[in-house]
């Protein structure tokens, strides 16, 4: 590996990380959900909705209440993006169609299970053009989530395979098409190698992280670290240490550049979906915010110390709080709101009314607050932000 050469403060890995994310600078420099798309590389997918679906949330995180449906057009709409398999199941851009190729050769290689379903799949898209699992012939057989029916895991095989490829939903169905018809001609005809396959994804877990370890660069494409640690040198990445990470670091040369030239100070102040890239790798997060963050949506309600969605507010370049929000009757709720930081109540309240607006709620209040005093302070914040707007 090879020695590592400058030297981060903490606080420079902090603002790269920002910078890299799409979180300094003026929202109207910061491009649309495509440009987004683009520089985070991977944009992850969940079930779960509270406010609004975690891609919904990451795209408003960096460019304030863009309406949710052009969101969905830039997503699914304009031909500019795939699902598939990257951090989890994520909005990948289409030009990194080619850098999935070792990927979707390993998953080929260990397809199981009868071939009559996925020969049907493709005969029936090929002839009836690209459809959901229910026109195909229905998604589930009757259990819970992941009851699939063997057309449904079919189609995902096919999927994972790359022979089928999904570049739109309907009503959060994904909508099955031939990769040969919905993959432009000139990134199906790419074949990198394995190798180029890693480097490609190490440099663009890089560029969206700033300032990385190897495990932070493996985990933001699902790379294995001790595959990837080989390719690291011709990643063309530039190895740092950062004071207080025990592990050696690699930084993206224009993240570098930017920080040499000097950062933008203008900060985005917004909740952050627990999925969002920015916060994903729980140890990262750790290590550049201080946050410990846990999802408590699978955690028994009895249990829950932050709330089943606690979103982390960011203020200045800091997590300043957990909010976990439920919309009720118009009204968005902050169930429990824990702050981090005694001044932090108005930013948290700008945050909240902000994202109540987002979602077509014309109310703001909150339960519980952590810790109890601050529960007046904020409440008197969230009124005068409201009346202000």
């Amino acid at each position: 590996m090879s020695t590592a050469v400058a030297a981060l403060s903490a606080d420079e890995a902090r603002k790269l990380a920002l910078w890299s994310q799409g979180f300094l600078g003026p929202r109207d420099r910061r491009g649309g959900p495509v440009a987004m798309l683009r520089r985070l590389g991977a944009v992850q997918l969940d079930t779960i909705s509270v406010l609004a679906r975690s891609h919904e949330l990451v795209a408003y995180a960096r460019l304030g209440p863009v309406p949710r449906s052009g969101v969905e057009a830039a997503y699914w709409s304009a031909g500019e993006a795939f699902e598939y398999w990257s951090h989890a199941a994520s909005i990948l851009p289409i030009a990194d169609w080619p850098w999935y190729a070792m990927r979707r050769a390993r998953h080929r290689g260990a397809l199981t299970g009868p071939d009559g379903p996925r020969r049907a799949i493709l005969a029936a898209l090929r002839d009836g053009g690209p459809q959901t699992a229910r026109q195909l012939g229905g998604a589930r057989q009757g259990g819970d989530w992941w009851d699939w029916s063997p057309l449904k895991r079919a189609a995902e095989q096919l999927l994972a395979a790359g022979e089928v490829v999904c570049v739109t939903r309907r009503s959060w169905q994904r909508v099955y098409d031939l990769a040969e018809r919905a993959i432009p001609e000139g990134l199906r005809s790419l074949r990198p190698s394995d190798d180029e396959c890693k480097v490609a994804l190490a440099r663009r877990a890089a560029a969206a992280l700033g300032v990385a370890t190897l495990n932070d660069l493996a985990d933001y494409h699902r790379q294995r670290p001790t595959r990837l640690r080989t390719v690291i040198p011709d990643a063309g990445l530039v190895p740092v240490t950062v004071e207080g990470w025990a592990d050696p670091a690699w930084a993206d040369p224009d993240a570098l550049r930017a920080l040499d030239a000097g950062l933008p100070r203008t900060h985005r102040t917004t909740l952050l979906s627990p999925f969002d890239s920015l916060i994903w790798d729980r140890i990262r997060t750790e290590r550049v915010f201080g946050l410990v963050h846990r999802l408590e949506a699978y955690v028994p309600a009895p249990k829950r110390v932050h709330g089943y969605f606690a979103m982390p507010v960011l203020a200045g370049g800091r997590i300043v709080a957990r909010v976990d929000p439920v919309r009720r009757d118009g009204t968005l709720v902050g169930r429990t709101v824990t702050l981090r930081r005694p001044g932090a109540v108005g930013s948290v309240a700008r945050a909240m009314v902000e994202a109540a607006a987002w979602v077509g709620c014309t109310n703001v209040t909150v339960e519980r607050v952590v810790p109890s005093e601050a529960a007046a302070p904020l409440r008197a914040a969230l009124t005068a932000v409201m009346r202000a707007r």
